[in-house]
């Protein structure tokens, strides 16, 4: 079915479900729709880097807004849609944008059968640099690597069972990130950026990982030619360097590291490949301290917050590993107000219904981070820093506006939920808090920045802080 417009929005939800096949296809979007949504929503996203961030495409899209608008375009077509999944009219490719929020949940339960994790634009993505990797895997091999990567990222523990040498390694290179910005008076991206980068490789790889920039630039090369997903050819002689170089940290098996662990969890395992479980890490990392840099300015802008988490940080010792709740929602309200995976993507394995119409098997599922976490039509602190959303159980609860059953993603969710989401927010928590422990950071870039209303994107390598010791 092809049509330019929609039915009216439903006023209950239309839950996606897997059942019976009906003949009748989901509404497909006409022409315009579809290149308002190619244009507006999917060239942005793949513009500003799915793997790898560019940074120039993330001046223009800060500079433009261009989140902004392409969550104006998604919160129009779900007016006039309503919640069942829109089709793309795209040649070539199978595209379906899901709009409603239960399903989402559906899409995201439901993974990796009927909706698998390891869709054709991913895996061409990741072959690049991880071919064997866990996101890029289905059926029971997937599930042999999720519980390595699980066990050995400690999914389900706020904080991790390594913790007394991951923050020690944690604190060591945020103190000296500080210092040098404090002798400098400015902490800018770089400066950040580099710190946080010897602290990701001690922590994955082991201490005598820290200086090794040359395994850093392999990757950083196969990331950015990953962006091109299967458009680019494959780099293979970089990535058997890139493989040989983490096989010899798996075999050093340093204590107190995640290659350390890997190595006594998977041993030689072929078909796991505990190597190439390793890239994932490394770069999910990279984000991480995109979503710790932009927190550090909202807390800039924010004195009743800083002082509460101030107030948290000093009940305990600074240097003894423990859940710092509010750095933490500091941290996951940074990744719903800019994600830092903008599109969520799964792929049908069969056919499935949605309120009786079908999407064919084949079909990428997109699902718009953005749109989902800004959405102001149903979520009143759309654009506000509400680090209480986090903190549902706490003294001040959720703010006014909240709906606990709105889905946000930010570590997306069901059986894809990114197993390293706690380590992550212990890292980052941890650097947070030492940043600020004899330090006071001023944002002198974006200038404006307002906690009340913040803009749909804000590129971290463009945030500059005042820095100068308490």
């Amino acid at each position: 079915m092809s049509t330019s417009s929609g039915p009216a929005r439903s006023s209950g939800p239309s839950r996606g479900a897997v059942g019976p096949v009906s003949t009748e296809l989901v509404p497909r979007l006409g022409v315009a729709d579809t290149l308002r949504v190619a244009l507006g929503v999917l060239a942005p996203t793949v513009a500003q880097g799915a793997i790898a961030r560019r940074p120039r495409a993330m001046a223009l899209a800060e500079r433009l807004d261009l989140d902004a608008r392409a969550v104006a375009t998604v919160q129009d077509l779900h007016r006039r849609y309503g919640d069942v999944p829109v089709r793309l009219a795209l040649p070539g490719r199978r595209l379906a944008l899901v709009l409603g929020p239960d399903d989402v949940h559906q899409v995201l339960q439901d993974s990796p059968e009927p909706f698998a994790l390891a869709n054709r634009e991913k895996k061409g993505a990741l072959g690049q640099f991880q071919p064997h990797g866990v996101l890029v895997s289905h059926g029971r091999v997937r599930e042999q690597r999720r519980a390595v990567n699980e066990t050995v990222l400690d999914t389900p523990r706020p904080v991790h069972r390594l913790a007394p040498t991951v923050v020690a390694a944690v604190r060591e290179e945020a103190r000296a990130v500080a210092e040098r910005a404090a002798s400098s008076h400015r902490l800018d991206w770089d400066t950040f950026s580099a710190g946080w980068r010897r602290m990701v490789r001690r922590v994955v790889l082991g201490d005598t990982a820290r200086d090794d920039e040359a395994l850093q630039r392999d990757l950083d090369a196969l990331r950015y030619r990953a962006n091109w997903s299967y458009f680019a050819p494959r780099d293979r002689s970089r990535r058997d360097r890139l493989r040989r170089r983490l096989a010899a940290y798996v075999e050093r098996a340093e204590p107190g590291s995640l290659a350390g662990l890997l190595a006594e969890t998977a041993g030689g395992d072929e078909e796991v490949d505990p190597v190439d479980q390793l890239p994932q890490w490394l770069f999910a990392f990279d984000p991480a301290g995109m979503a710790t840099i932009r927190a550090l300015a909202l807390l800039a802008v924010e004195p009743d917050e800083r002082t509460r988490v101030r107030a948290e940080m000093d009940e305990g010792d600074p240097g003894a590993p423990r859940e710092l709740r509010r750095l933490r929602a500091a941290v996951l309200e940074s990744v719903r107000l800019w994600p830092t995976t903008p599109m969520i993507l799964r792929e049908t394995t069969r056919d499935t219904e949605w309120a009786g119409a079908r999407v064919p098997s084949g079909t990428a599922m997109l699902v718009y981070t953005p749109y989902l976490h800004r959405d102001d039509d149903d979520l009143a602190v759309a654009h506000r820093f509400a680090p209480d959303l986090w903190l549902r159980d706490g003294p001040t609860g959720p703010p006014d506006g909240a709906r606990t059953d709105w889905p946000l993603v930010p570590f997306s969710e069901g059986p894809g939920v990114c197993p390293g989401q706690n380590l992550v927010l212990l890292t980052a928590s941890t650097f947070l808090a030492t940043l600020l422990e004899h330090h006071d950071h001023a944002l002198t870039h974006p200038r404006a920045l307002d906690p009340a209303y913040v803009p749909g994107v804000i590129s971290p390598f463009r945030v500059r802080f005042r820095t100068r010791a308490r």
